[in-house]
């Protein structure tokens, strides 16, 4: 079973420090990491910056990423019309177990001078992983996705 979750930093670049200890710990077969893309909000930005962590990975693509973001941090402060049409799009992502309060609850964590890491991974040596971000500052939201899921949600963003 994949985990799509979302590590949030308090500093603007934490979550690029803490992808690459996760990509070393893919490297190392103690995580499977399928995708990751990397949120950074400088204090002075008016909203955040959105990059692939690594685009070897690429399991969901930048759509998937984009538009996760976007309806995260973009969708209140757009337009009705926008917003309905993103609303009838985010319904479709809990189907595939992205809910409302997942959503909420990255939006109201993740302010300018901060930074999120979104994570679709598996097969995680938890203890390994936990020795690897040991003294780390962070706030892990968290989502499971079953295999239907995980295989529903690359279907719908494949390029």
């Amino acid at each position: 079973m994949a985990t799509l979750s979302v590590w949030k930093f308090d500093t603007a670049t934490g979550a690029d420090d803490a992808g690459r200890t996760l990509r070393a710990l893919h490297d190392g077969a103690l995580v499977t990491l399928h995708d990751a893309a990397v949120v950074s909000w400088d204090i002075d930005d008016r909203k955040p910056k959105t990059r692939s962590l690594d685009e070897s990975l690429g399991a969901l693509g930048g759509a998937f990423w984009g538009f996760l973001v976007g309806l995260i941090f973009f969708v209140p402060l757009l337009g009705t019309a926008i917003g309905l049409a993103a609303g009838a799009l985010s319904a479709s992502l809990r189907d595939v177990g992205i809910d409302d309060a997942f959503i909420e609850q990255v939006r109201a964590s993740v302010t300018p001078g901060t930074s999120a890491l979104f994570v679709l991974s598996s097969d995680a040596v938890t203890d390994e992983v936990r020795k690897a971000f040991a003294g780390t500052e962070m706030e892990l939201i968290q989502t499971n996705l079953s295999e239907e899921d995980e295989r529903a949600l690359r279907e719908a963003f494949a390029n």
